[in-house]
């Protein structure tokens, strides 16, 4: 699993004043990240370019955007994916990894690639993997939303 302290010092800054420059843009910061299930019952997991860690897919919310606009662009930009039916709201997480004022509204969702998703700037690697075989490096927020999905523990009310 990757702990947010391991993540390279140069890193840590950018993120941290690209969040300092949004608490001056934004009153609060809003989230959104579904755990995504093929048919074989896989899950969509993404490595992205600027941070460490295999992650569930996902993004921030955009000015005029429901959660739901912005959860189907954010598949369909970092997997390819569409999502099958309505997705299902899990849980929404107050997220005080980078800043105090951060809210992430978690989903599941059956979906399908549509394509391959090529590496590029953003999304270095992802892939559908066996629940009991995750790739090495991921994060322990998503070990914990999984958990929580199989009803192993009890939903947290942060990230």
């Amino acid at each position: 699993m990757v702990d947010k302290e391991k993540r390279p010092p140069h890193i840590r800054l950018a993120l941290r004043l690209l969040h300092v420059y949004f608490s001056f843009a934004r009153g609060m910061t809003m989230g959104v990240r579904a755990a995504c299930f093929d048919a074989e019952g896989r899950i969509f997991l993404v490595r992205h370019s600027y941070v460490g860690g295999w992650h569930m897919p996902g993004g921030g919310l955009e000015r005029n955007e429901t959660v739901e606009e912005a959860l189907a662009k954010e598949l369909r930009e970092e997997g390819n994916l569409r999502i099958i039916g309505k997705p299902q709201l899990v849980q929404v997480y107050f997220n005080t990894t980078t800043t105090r004022r951060d809210h992430v509204v978690f989903y599941r969702a059956s979906v399908e690639q549509t394509a391959p998703r090529p590496p590029d700037w953003e999304i270095s690697d992802s892939g559908f993997f066996s629940l009991d075989s995750l790739p090495e490096g991921t994060t322990r927020a998503t070990h914990r939303r999984l958990a929580e999905l199989r009803g192993e523990q009890e939903p947290d009310h942060r990230w």
